[in-house]
């Protein structure tokens, strides 16, 4: 974009920007002016809802859906202003819309699916994370399939919340999230075991925190290996002595 004609958008933002003409080059042409002020509208809506100005986002990303109402990433943005407005029916009403003009972006499908499980809506969250997950051009999908699962344990559903998380390590073995999540569901299901498995190849390709340490004590004691348990104890002391963990493992000898 020539400068004369970013300054004529960004003066006739807040305005009617179909009626802006540029004193320099005549009158613009109308659908170039209006996918420059949308975009601009769009980032400046993005902007203030990151920093919280949800009216203020709303009504930026209304005007760059007026002008082009092709803009997928406005609706998603506008759904997740509408949540934070606490509206439901219009959130709603633009995650729907972006799903009706991008029903193959997985991006949209997957915000979608992240509202839907904050709506309870379990089924139709589960339907588009395996429809974003699916996408050819999804080269998270281990993502997407582990927040499924994580939707699931809000159900709660184990069963189904451990489907996604083995599917998510089919596309990625060594995924730390998946890993960590099935180590936790194994933990709560008391199959001590196959928690410890988990938590072993989680442990082999990353860097161990307080919380992990604490819970691989807490395996090893559960299956009676009293050394394991004092060696992740120490370890845990030893490297992370101002931890909650470190003082929670002192404290329970």
């Amino acid at each position: 974009m020539k400068k004369s004609e970013l300054l004529v958008v960004l003066l006739c933002i807040g305005t009617l920007l179909s009626a802006c003409v540029s004193t320099t080059t005549g009158t613009p042409a109308p659908e170039a002016n209006e996918a420059d002020a949308s975009e601009l509208n769009y980032q400046l809506g993005a902007r203030y809802y990151q920093n919280g100005r949800y009216e203020l986002a709303r009504d930026r990303l209304m005007l760059a859906i007026e002008l082009d109402p092709k803009m997928v990433v406005a609706y998603t943005t506008l759904g997740m202003t509408y949540e934070a407005l606490d509206n439901p029916r219009l959130a709603t009403e633009a995650y729907e819309n972006a799903v009706r003009i991008a029903p193959r972006d997985f991006d949209v499908n997957n915000a979608y699916a992240v509202y839907l499980c904050k709506a309870r809506d379990y089924e139709g969250s589960s339907k588009y994370f395996m429809k974003a997950a699916d996408h050819p051009e999804n080269d998270n999908a281990e993502r997407t399939l582990t927040n499924a699962g994580l939707c699931m344990l809000n159900k709660p559903d184990m069963a189904e919340a451990e489907r996604f998380f083995r599917a998510a390590l089919e596309r990625r073995s060594s995924y730390g999230e998946a890993l960590l999540q099935m180590c936790l569901l194994k933990y709560k299901q008391q199959d001590f075991m196959s928690a410890r498995a988990f938590l072993q190849r989680f442990m082999s390709s990353a860097k161990p925190t307080p919380g992990v340490l604490f819970l691989a004590a807490e395996i090893e004691g559960k299956l009676g290996n009293e050394r394991g348990r004092s060696e992740f104890v120490d370890q845990l002391i030893s490297e992370f002595p101002e931890s909650p963990e470190a003082r929670k493992a002192l404290s329970s000898g």
